[in-house]
């Protein structure tokens, strides 16, 4: 899921510290913002503008962190929306409404267990790249 690789360069102190804010912006923004999904996109697309002509690590990472909530923001919102439709309608909960919730919330857990080990490895100048984002962030980001 994780590969953590050598980066082009070697990336200054600054560097690493940035692109390694643009997961903990993401941390902060998921623990402030758990029942409102829009609210982790938001913070987290609002450093990515604040980084966009940063250096290329910098910039890697940010679209990295914004790819993954992203797909967050889809996959919480549906599980939010749902929940609201029970609570305000006679919509009863259901086995799929259980499962789905279940799977929000392990899916929630490893990407928030994989953003602390990246930024983690990140602060420490090392390129973690993940599963599937990191193809796409290579394909949108160029040096």
């Amino acid at each position: 899921m994780i590969n953590k690789t050598q980066f082009a360069y070697e990336p200054g102190e600054h560097e690493a510290e940035s692109a390694s804010h643009s997961y903990i912006m993401s941390l902060i923004a998921i623990i402030a913002g758990v029942p409102l999904p829009i609210l982790n996109l938001i913070a987290t697309l609002i450093f990515y503008l604040g980084n966009r002509k940063s250096t290329y690590f910098v910039r890697w990472h940010c679209t990295q962190a914004l790819l993954s909530q992203l797909s967050m923001l889809f996959i919480n919102s549906y599980g939010f929306w749902w929940t609201i439709s029970i609570i305000f309608t006679d919509e009863k909960i259901t086995n799929h409404y259980i499962s789905y919730m279940v799977a929000i919330v392990v899916f929630n857990l490893i990407e928030f267990i994989t953003t602390i080990y990246t930024a983690i490895q990140v602060g420490k100048g090392k390129h973690v790249s993940w599963w599937f984002y990191g193809t796409l962030t290579n394909m949108i980001c160029k040096p």
